[in-house]
């Protein structure tokens, strides 16, 4: 598993519950505190340990962590970078929903040897979608789930998410579009204003 997946869920779990629970994680896991570099590749059991090790140490179900995980990629501040890449696929909700074919792509071009779930989007109209997500290693779903919770609130969409499932490498995710301005959303620009 690429570095860069496994130093985001590091940081996820230092930012969120504090350094005392990310050392007591990498210990549980036989990582050394440093934990990972960004630029490097681990096995992905590895990354399953620091998983398991993360749910047994918090007392919480993988799922709701992985969500959890999600929605920490779209909205912390240390991860900004994301949100904004993300933002780039429209202006709306369901244009941000049709860029998601392409994220994979978009991320290969930034980071080459990264192993992103290829994502598909299946539009069924009337503001009902699935979204598939491919990956030998499960639980991105789960974590595309907290991503498009977090991207709804930062487009002031109302929605409804339901994890449907795993069936061979592919997880499904509904998503029900009840509102697409149901509140103002946060501030985005494309360009970087001028100091």
């Amino acid at each position: 598993m690429h570095g860069l997946i496994n130093r985001s869920i590091q940081c996820f779990l230092r930012d969120t519950y504090g350094q005392q629970v990310w050392d007591k994680v990498a210990s549980r896991a036989d990582l050394g505190p440093e934990g990972f570099e960004a630029m490097l590749s681990y096995e992905a059991d590895l990354t399953e340990a620091v998983i398991d090790a993360a749910t047994d140490e918090l007392g919480k179900p993988r799922d709701a962590l992985l969500e959890d995980l999600g929605t920490y990629l779209v909205s912390h501040p240390n991860v900004e970078a994301l949100r904004r890449l993300l933002r780039f696929g429209g202006t709306t909700f369901e244009e941000f929903l049709h860029s998601l074919d392409e994220l994979h792509d978009r991320a290969r071009l930034a980071v080459p040897d990264l192993e992103m779930p290829q994502l598909e989007l299946r539009d069924h109209g009337a503001t009902a979608y699935t979204l598939l997500v491919h990956h030998s290693h499960p639980g991105f779903g789960h974590a595309m789930v907290g991503v498009l919770r977090a991207m709804a609130d930062d487009y002031g969409a109302l929605v409804l998410l339901e994890w449907q499932g795993r069936r061979e490498e592919t997880e499904s995710i509904a998503i029900q579009l009840l509102a697409a301005g149901f509140t103002e959303g946060r501030a985005f620009e494309l360009g970087a204003r001028a100091g």
